[in-house]
């Protein structure tokens, strides 16, 4: 038998660490996946794909990782259910990730706000002396 799935995406939140009573790091987070295909308006669709990680992997996404961030997870599906409050059983499906690839570089997002603005300080006074002028 074989469980094993590899997925590409960008993350819709930034990740969630959590510790379960006996201190063990558990982080969760969203993995968009775009279909390798068009459906019939010539539209691409996206999966949503929970994902989780435990351990020291767990704190290492939480830490490195961010929203809209390009990421490789490999791991394996699986499939949880509880009674909610209502008493229905509700049937969870997720990756548990053993594996994570970050695919670009953490200041990216970063830099692309601060070129997306340039005069975002505009209102901080500049400080400078005649020394520092090239002229």
């Amino acid at each position: 038998m074989l469980n094993r799935v590899v997925l590409i995406g960008r993350l819709t939140r930034d990740p969630e660490l959590r510790y379960t009573p006996n201190g063990t790091g558990t982080t969760t987070f969203t993995l968009a996946v775009e279909r390798p295909f068009t459906n019939q308006n010539g539209e691409k669709e996206t999966d949503f794909i929970n994902i989780v990680t435990w351990r020291k992997l767990a704190e290492t996404c939480a830490q490195y990782l961010a929203k809209g961030r390009m990421t490789a997870v490999e791991g394996r599906i699986q499939v949880r259910h509880y009674d909610n409050n209502e008493g229905r059983r509700v049937y969870v499906t997720e990756v548990v990730a053993d594996n994570v690839r970050f695919l670009e570089s953490g200041n990216r997002n970063r830099q692309q706000e601060q070129a997306a603005d340039p005069f975002a300080d505009d209102d901080i006074p500049v400080e400078f002396n005649s020394d520092d002028l090239p002229f």
